[in-house]
């Protein structure tokens, strides 16, 4: 049983409008609206095995689950203590069935696991590849910010981790959709881009990538999600069904 002391540092909050338990650290990384968003993002259909590179304490894991009944998930985490937590943010949420955690370094080959390639892969890789693109952050915080060897690792990791024909889906900053896209074009196509606008008027501070392995189909820019009416506003209708779970964050 987790003592005391423990029990202060974590938190358990809820995720899709209280359809999943999450404890997580209270100081640190804490999972908030991109982890909501890519959740939202998979449409794995039953059968599929999912792979979530980086799960953390396991919220994008768990909502993806969640809202996916009949797929198949797996977790790669490399720190033990967030890898430890979402074990247990499987069993608090009955997930045990369907949904396990491994811990392995995603800067390492994907073939160090010793699992067949998935079906689709989930992603909310770290934003920056070095501390010069911002203030060094705290600690706790740095495996979570910042990929010591660059997207370019995670980018063959992901690739490898996906079968033939198998889907990656992953959130990032805006500004580093450039990066992404050739990063990842060597192997996979079909990219569909959706840009996240905090409000209608102000730039994507976020995209949702959607590709294919061996993919050949056009590139397609769609929609965009716009989080707030305008600025300090609460929710738009979409955004607000989306985070509760009522909705996909689909991709025609």
């Amino acid at each position: 049983m987790p003592g005391e002391q423990e029990m202060d540092a974590i938190s358990e909050d809820a995720m899709l409008g209280g359809r999943v338990r999450l404890l997580q650290p209270r100081r640190g990384y804490r999972a908030g609206l991109d982890a909501a968003l890519l959740a939202a993002a998979c449409d794995a259909p039953a059968g599929a095995r999912v792979l979530e590179a980086g799960c953390g304490a396991g919220a994008v894991l768990l909502g993806a689950a969640a809202l996916r009944p009949g797929a198949i998930f797996t977790g790669v985490e490399r720190d033990a203590d967030a890898a430890a937590l979402a074990r247990r943010n499987v069993e608090l949420n009955g997930l045990a069935d369907r949904v396990q955690v491994v811990e392995a370094d995603v800067e390492r080959p994907f073939r160090s696991l010793g699992l067949a390639p998935f079906d689709a892969v989930l992603t909310n890789p770290p934003f920056f590849d070095g501390e010069a693109s911002l203030r060094a952050p705290a600690p706790e915080k740095r495996g979570a910010w910042i990929a010591e060897a660059g997207f370019a690792a995670w980018a063959e990791f992901l690739t490898k981790a996906l079968r033939e024909g198998g889907g990656l889906t992953l959130i990032h900053r805006a500004d580093r959709l450039a990066d992404i896209l050739a990063a990842l074009s060597p192997k996979l196509g079909s990219f569909q881009i959706r840009p996240v606008h905090p409000y209608a008027e102000a730039p994507a501070k976020r995209v949702l990538v959607r590709a294919v392995k061996t993919g050949r189909a056009p590139l397609k820019l769609l929609a965009p999600l716009v989080l707030h009416a305008k600025q300090g506003a609460t929710w738009t209708p979409q955004a607000d069904a989306i985070l509760k779970g009522q909705a996909p964050l689909g991709w025609d």
